[in-house]
């Protein structure tokens, strides 16, 4: 492998020449024997403001605490492990109880710790695994993982430009949530007539929602039968596959029969509703898109039935009762909706974006293949 001037190879791959490699253990001191668990009857009994974490996070709260520092915490065990649908390694502060699924580990000098907490954050942890029954990480494989050292003051540099990039996800994901709040808020005013749009007046009807939108079991179509094509497949939880035929003429509604109850789905095109969902035979002159939303509003998990696997039964969704305007005011309605739809998936289509680009970032900055200090400014400062 050809190395360019001011790098070296080292186990770990290809590095700064001024950045060093060490094991774990040889960077944080490991604070595992400090931590105890406890289970949820006694939790029940000391119920408090400080918060008591696991592997994942905050899973309680208690009234006492064994930390008061700030540390970072590696998951020892669980699927987040390999998953990884959730940070594995996380900083805490201030006071805090932490269980026995996670290591508590203190950076030792000439450590930043949140280039540290990215760095382990940024590893895969397959090759560390020692569990069976459950992924593990234990104390002695964890300690032997070969962590870099940058210069601390370039260490600090990096944590810096990732931790801006976590707050502008974090900014994204709260005005994400605010944003569905205050559609959920308007889908409650505007389709049960409480708030009026401009321009409307009039009583609304009150029907059945077998007379507004009836629905009707999907068919049969085995996964072995399944012939690549264009038409979606809708199955309880949405599009899994596509087909080339289709059994309805889109645009068309589809929700959940078995299995997931309560999404609803809408399709355009001509589709496939499986058999483990409902389809809307007719919209009987109404709104494609005011019914779609009307679905929602409605929570049709609230007529799921069986204790094993939850089914929807058409009959019971059938005699609901509805209001509904005329045909001009739901397409008015739905097009406000639409609109609020549009914005926030535009919001989450950045915030996903955002997050690929810090992921960009990490491979970047956290192997040195970038350097936002350059080593002649090491030099200088040192």
């Amino acid at each position: 492998m050809e190395v360019k001037p001011g790098y070296k190879l080292t186990e770990v791959g290809v590095i700064p020449e001024d950045w060093e490699v060490l094991p774990l253990a040889a960077t944080v001191d490991f604070l595992d024997g400090q931590r105890r668990p406890v289970n949820d009857n006694d939790r029940a009994k000391v119920r408090g403001d400080i918060p008591y974490y696991g592997a994942s996070g905050i899973v309680d709260y208690v009234d006492n605490f064994i930390f008061d520092d700030t540390l970072i915490l590696l998951g020892e065990d669980g699927e987040n492990i390999l998953s990884r649908n959730c940070r594995l390694a996380f900083i805490i502060s201030g006071k805090a109880w932490v269980n026995n699924h996670a290591h508590v580990l203190k950076p030792r000098h000439g450590y930043d710790i949140g280039f540290l907490a990215e760095y382990l954050e940024s590893l895969e942890y397959e090759q560390y695994n020692t569990g069976t029954a459950q992924p593990k990480l234990n104390k002695q494989v964890c300690s032997k993982i070969p962590v870099l050292r940058p210069p601390l003051p370039e260490q600090t540099a990096i944590a810096t430009a990732l931790s801006d990039v976590d707050s502008l996800i974090s900014s994204l994901d709260a005005l994400i949530s605010k944003k569905k709040q205050i559609k959920q808020g308007a889908m409650q005013e505007l389709l049960s007539g409480k708030r009026r749009l401009p321009g409307f007046s009039g009583e609304w009807e009150v029907k059945r929602l077998g007379d507004v939108a009836p629905l009707q079991r999907g068919f049969d179509l085995p996964t072995t039968q399944i012939k690549p094509g264009t038409y979606p497949v809708v199955y309880s939880n949405g599009v899994l596959n596509h087909h080339s035929a289709y059994q309805v003429k889109g645009p068309g509604i589809i929700t959940g029969r078995s299995g997931t109850i309560g999404k609803v789905t809408i399709i355009n095109e001509d589709y496939w509703p499986h058999n483990t969902s409902l389809w809307v035979t007719s919209l009987k002159g109404n709104d494609v898109l005011f019914v779609y939303y009307l679905f929602i509003c409605i929570e049709l998990e609230r007529f799921a039935t069986g204790s094993g696997v939850p089914t929807l039964n058409r009959n019971d969704v059938h005699e609901y009762s509805v209001t509904l305007p005329p045909l001009p005011e739901q397409q008015a309605i739905a097009a406000i909706l639409s609109d609020m739809d549009a914005e926030i998936t535009t919001l989450e289509s950045r915030r996903n974006k955002t997050k690929l680009l810090k992921q960009g970032m990490m491979q970047e900055l956290l192997t040195g293949r970038i350097r936002l200090i350059p080593p002649a400014a090491h030099a200088v400062s040192a």
